[in-house]
């Protein structure tokens, strides 16, 4: 998360905060750590983590 820019939960208006949150596909989960809301802990996936590493994940766990 960049230090210049702070993100807010659309929800609650609370700032977000680094969290350790679980994923799962395919019956498989992992964990990454992203901004969360503290409040209602809806996490922000940015579309790099998106586009990136999850569909990295993805393909890797559906080769299988």
């Amino acid at each position: 998360m960049s230090e210049e820019k702070t993100l807010k939960c659309a929800r609650c208006g609370e700032t977000l905060v680094l969290r350790q949150v679980r994923f799962s596909y395919m019956n498989r989960s992992f964990g990454h750590e992203v901004p969360t809301c503290p409040k209602c802990g809806r996490p922000y996936i940015s579309r790099a983590l998106a586009e990136g590493k999850m569909a990295e994940v993805e393909v890797m766990l559906e080769d299988k």
